[in-house]
């Protein structure tokens, strides 16, 4: 098997790709120095993580994650909207997200936690109504914790995750028909595709569907494509990625990567999601991290996937060996200044190759 290749940023480049990057501002508050062509893929804030550790430095008041920065943030890249966490804002501040966003023609879109038991619904109704408030698309959610392969020892402690999952989305959904904001939960590396949408079946609510990752199900060893279609018609939003792939002795490395990169048929996904879902909303999640082990041959990975056929297992390796790549990312491995860049360049390549290549383009 071949060594995992780890790219190498020179000191000057990665100087200079700060000091002249067109995609954000340096400092807050300062105007990015080219405006950028705009797309309309949008930004989930975890695509600037570094960036925004960057900036605290530069000031500790300023945190690129707040709504409003974030939004300008990623209307300064010539991204298309944002993915955020809003809390519960005044009046105020919603009046004037919302207004933003219709001036600069950019879509928002919540991430929520959901409702853990009874006492934490008004929790959730406060954030569903501040994301009414700015009138987002949807809210992103997560109601399985961690990866199922990393998280779960036991079979019963995934199934009582999974029920557990279930009563929150239960709780959610008179609240989201109320507020009439669609929530959109991911597949978190958590449930198979099958699995997932029987409880949306079960919720039967057209505010409870899916925010359909591209990614994320290749770890439980499902089909990328099939993953697609099998979530498009319950797809509320979408987190586009690519993934780039390689063999490791116990399993395969998946890893965020620009879009275009990678090993999967993005063009095929945008389209099977545009015709289910012409008007839905797309945002990078590409991470800036080392890459993920998914180790599938091992025992304790098979502990919740016990009924998953031999044949998935075959036809994911035999996936990975055909799109095998050496453009891993480790990230760990670079100075602060060349993971700042890095994931600044990342962000810029998806949101190049999403405009020129998926036809994700924002009209003027």
């Amino acid at each position: 098997m071949a060594e995992a290749v780890t790219p190498v940023i020179s000191r000057r480049t990665a100087l200079g790709l700060i000091a002249g990057s067109a995609v954000v501002a340096a400092i807050p508050g300062e105007a990015a120095e080219e405006t950028r062509r705009k797309t309309k893929l949008g930004l989930v804030l975890y695509c600037s993580r570094f960036r925004r550790d960057l900036l605290r430095k530069k000031d500790p008041t300023f945190d690129l994650y707040a709504p409003e920065n974030f939004l300008n943030h990623c209307r300064d890249v010539g991204a298309g909207g944002m993915q955020c966490s809003l809390g519960v804002l005044s009046d105020e501040q919603a009046a004037r997200l919302k207004d933003f966003a219709s001036k600069h023609s950019l879509y928002i879109e919540a991430i929520v936690r959901p409702p853990q038991n009874k006492n934490d619904v008004a929790r959730f109704d406060a954030e569903l109504k501040t994301a009414a408030a700015v009138a987002a698309k949807a809210a992103r959610t997560t109601i399985i914790p961690g990866r199922r392969y990393e998280q779960f020892q036991k079979l019963e402690d995934f199934k009582e995750a999974v029920a557990n999952g279930q009563r929150m989305l239960e709780l959610a959904a008179p609240v989201a028909e109320r507020h009439r904001v669609p929530l959109a939960v991911e597949n978190h590396k958590d449930q198979r595709d099958a699995e997932r949408v029987a409880l949306f079946e079960h919720i039967s609510s057209e505010f409870i569907g899916a925010c359909v990752d591209t990614g994320n199900s290749f770890a439980l060893l499902e089909d990328p494509i099939e993953t697609v279609k099998a979530f498009a018609p319950w797809a509320h939003s979408v987190h586009l990625k690519d993934q780039a792939l390689q063999l490791y002795d116990e399993g395969f490395l998946l890893a965020d990567i620009p879009l275009g990169r990678g090993g999967l048929d993005l063009k095929s996904m945008v389209t099977i999601l545009k015709k289910a879902k012409p008007n839905i909303d797309f945002s990078l999640e590409l991470i800036t991290r080392d890459p993920l082990k998914v180790p599938c041959l091992t025992q304790e990975y098979w502990t919740t996937l016990s009924k998953v056929p031999a044949r998935e297992l075959a036809r994911t390796l035999q996936y990975v060996r055909d799109h095998s790549s050496n453009n891993l990312q480790f990230i760990s491995k670079m100075t602060d200044a060349e993971q700042v860049t890095r994931e600044d360049l990342n962000v810029r390549q998806s949101l190049d190759y999403a405009r020129d290549e998926l036809a994700l383009v924002q009209a003027d």
